[in-house]
């Protein structure tokens, strides 16, 4: 069976970006952690550390591995909630962590990661037959920072 599995290059604090993700993501797991025996084009032998992890039923690989490419809004993390205590809980914790707010639910956390915290039903209201409604939501949302499920139901709603 073939498996897929997203992997991150962090040039340094891997393991402390993965215990913080897998803190405050339910479902989420730390998996083997390996370090290269051997000299790699990032270094010596003992200095690239890869972490596999789980978040939600998603997998991943963290790699602590110098600096090559950072982190860019090409690649992000979606997740997606059930409720506004949940969107609320999970943004303030990527926000009192050192995070920074950006537009439409994104935030890039400390390491320079983008995430998007959403509520699962955003999908379905822009997906929307009626147009009109997929329209107002769509306005609505992308003038929020952090997504505000109420606002979005009442343009939802009309």
């Amino acid at each position: 069976m073939t498996k897929v599995v997203s992997n991150l290059w962090f040039a340094e604090h891997a393991r402390e970006a993965v215990e913080f993700y897998v803190s405050i993501i339910p479902d989420s797991s730390i998996g083997r952690t390996t370090i290269l025996p051997a000299e790699t084009p990032s270094g010596p032998p003992g200095s690239v550390e890869l972490i596999e992890f789980t978040l939600g039923d998603q997998a991943f690989l963290a790699m602590k591995a110098g600096p090559l490419d950072s982190f860019n809004h090409s690649f992000s993390i979606a997740i997606l909630l059930e409720n506004q205590a949940e969107i609320d809980r999970i943004w303030d914790a990527f926000l009192a962590n050192g995070g920074t707010p950006e537009a439409c639910g994104w935030l890039k956390d400390r390491w320079g990661l983008s995430w998007q915290i959403v509520p699962r039903m955003l999908a379905e209201m822009v997906a929307d037959d009626d147009r009109e409604r997929a329209r107002r939501v769509t306005e609505v949302m992308l003038g929020m920072v952090k997504i505000d499920v109420a606002a979005l139901e009442k343009a939802f709603n009309g």
